[in-house]
């Protein structure tokens, strides 16, 4: 049968394959848990804050440094707003039948290519390797827009908010901090192949060299 994957489900199977694999076969998820409100409402309004500046043709002051000298904020706001859309997005389907899906924050634009701008909110300082969990995520929107005929640059963006301190009025003011990450599509598609290789087997075995509480919950059911 068909599959129908994300940047999330691949991180899933980066995380546990068995997990995955019972997941997408059997329709054993892992509980969804609490999801916190704070980075959804920072999204929120963080989509609102860049389509005001788009609306001017101008970057926001996030941006306005060398990295991203000769870019302007992608033009066409109906685009965007299906790019953007979990229920929509960007989506390739192979021969098969297999979707690929993902759901872009931002696109900038320099000349004819793309590039992908992803913002991320923290609650402390970066890590040295803070900027590399999302490599893949990032790999996966570029390769998708080149499915769909868009050239886009060997590189694309990480813009974390961080909090930095409380006004006396309540305002939070927010350091940014923007990472530029050079783009593997090739690794891209590697791991959706693998991906789908592995969801067409059978059922990985257990976890042998670190244990899995949900997995071996999952198993059980």
């Amino acid at each position: 049968m068909p599959f129908k994957l994300s940047p999330s489900s691949l991180s899933l199977m980066e995380d546990c394959p068995r997990c995955f694999w019972l997941h997408h076969n059997e329709d054993k998820k892992r509980p969804s848990g609490i999801f916190p409100s704070l980075p959804s409402g920072m999204d929120s309004i963080l989509k609102t804050h860049f389509d005001k500046f788009r609306d001017k043709n101008k970057l926001p002051p996030e941006l306005k440094n060398k990295e991203c000298e000769d870019c302007k904020l992608f033009e066409d706001k109906e685009l965007m707003k299906i790019w953007r859309s979990n229920l929509e997005g960007i989506s390739f389907t192979d021969e098969q039948g297999n979707v690929l899906h993902g759901a872009v924050d931002n696109i900038l634009v320099k000349k004819e290519k793309l590039i992908v701008l992803d913002y991320k909110t923290r609650g402390f300082p970066l890590k040295e390797d803070t900027h590399e969990h999302y490599q893949n995520q990032l790999d996966i929107y570029n390769f998708l827009l080149r499915k769909n005929g868009w050239e886009t640059e060997d590189y694309g963006f990480l813009l974390f908010y961080i909090p930095k301190e409380v006004l006396e009025t309540g305002e939070v003011i927010f350091n940014t901090h923007l990472v530029k990450m050079k783009i593997d599509v090739d690794s891209a598609e590697k791991l959706w192949k693998k991906a789908l290789k592995l969801l067409e087997g059978a059922c990985p075995k257990k976890h042998e060299e670190k244990e899995c509480a949900w997995c071996e919950l999952l198993s059980e059911d």
